[in-house]
């Protein structure tokens, strides 16, 4: 179990990353991919990206991405910089000036329990060219694996965010915290991240924890091992939303004009409504219909991509699928 400890300030300075992280969700995607999980959402992706990796005329470009990334365990802490928060390109940047002592440490680690292929040597020495090698096949392996799904990703991402923002809203900070349930468990100033793989503490000391909703993220909560950098806990969202859109966020705005033409007055509201995230019956009363009749729009709207629905105790949340957005603004 891995017990994080917050003061009173910690507790104040806690807050939710504006979005999904690309370079956690790169790492996180590998950990997925090499593992034995047998989600029935995931074999689409897992599949198309496997005969990728497959059919690459230079698939010799990813094996030291892949030993740095084991399906289960310890990773190296410098694949995920605190600096990704600022898009992909800074993470990259961030990984390439990463300080040799740590390179050497995160590798020295990984080595313990993982065999390493030879090409870890020069990069734990911090050499140039390494670096540039092990950066060209994460741009290389995010292009085929993780960026075709980014929008539903993003999806996924943002309907956390909106249940957390409502958590937020309704209890404070300690609310927020206490929403991570069931695989976290919030009480006493301690967050509890049950069923995590060792037994540690992590004080943080006044640094406030930066809580980081994952597509990715399997079903257990991630944290970084070096107790001295930035405090970091990643933890999965519902993957069902982001996949049930069936790829169909990318439409052109000739199409999406189209189908805001199509939507008739009340669903349009509907998709108004749900902008920053709204409840079944919150929709009812604020449009003046009944429930019944707000759950069975949210329903067509969901089924066509444009919303995402999640069950929060006895409420339905509903919020914008990038292509719900997308109508929204044409």
């Amino acid at each position: 179990m891995l017990k994080i400890i917050f003061s009173g300030e910690d507790v104040l300075r806690t807050r939710v990353a504006p979005g999904a992280d690309p370079l956690w969700e790169l790492v996180l995607s590998l950990h997925l991919l090499q593992g034995r999980s047998r989600d029935p959402l995931m074999s689409p992706w897992r599949q198309a990206v496997a005969h990728g990796l497959r059919t690459d005329t230079r698939a010799e470009r990813y094996r030291l991405l892949l030993a740095l990334n084991p399906p289960h365990g310890y990773f190296p802490d410098f694949l995920t910089p605190f600096d990704s928060r600022e898009g992909f390109r800074a993470g990259l940047e961030a990984v390439l000036g990463t300080p040799v002592d740590m390179l050497r440490r995160d590798l020295t680690l990984l080595s313990e329990e993982n065999a390493l292929p030879s090409s870890a040597t020069a990069l734990a020495r911090g050499e140039p060219e390494a670096l540039s090698h092990l950066t060209d096949s994460m741009a290389r392996y995010n292009s085929l694996a993780v960026t075709p799904y980014w929008s539903r990703v993003q999806a996924a991402v943002e309907a956390d965010r909106a249940r957390r923002a409502r958590a937020m809203l309704d209890g404070g900070a300690e609310g927020l915290l206490a929403s991570l349930r069931p695989t976290m468990r919030w009480g006493g100033g301690v967050l509890e991240v049950l069923d995590y793989p060792d037994t540690r503490e992590l004080h943080l000391d006044g640094r406030g924890l930066l809580l980081v909703p994952s597509f990715f993220c399997s079903r257990i909560p991630v944290a970084l091992v070096d107790p001295t950098l930035p405090p970091v806990l990643v933890y999965p969202v519902d993957r069902l939303a982001g996949l049930t859109s069936g790829g169909a966020g990318d439409g052109d705005p000739a199409q999406r004009e189209a189908l805001a033409a199509l939507l008739g007055r009340t669903r349009a509201a509907v998709l108004h409504a749900a902008d920053e995230g709204c409840t079944t019956g919150e929709m009812a009363r604020r449009l003046h219909i009944s429930a019944a009749a707000a759950s069975q729009h949210t329903g067509v709207l969901r089924n066509a991509g444009l919303l995402v629905s999640q069950r929060e105790r006895n409420t339905v949340l509903h919020t914008l699928t990038p292509l719900g957005r997308a109508v929204l603004d044409a």
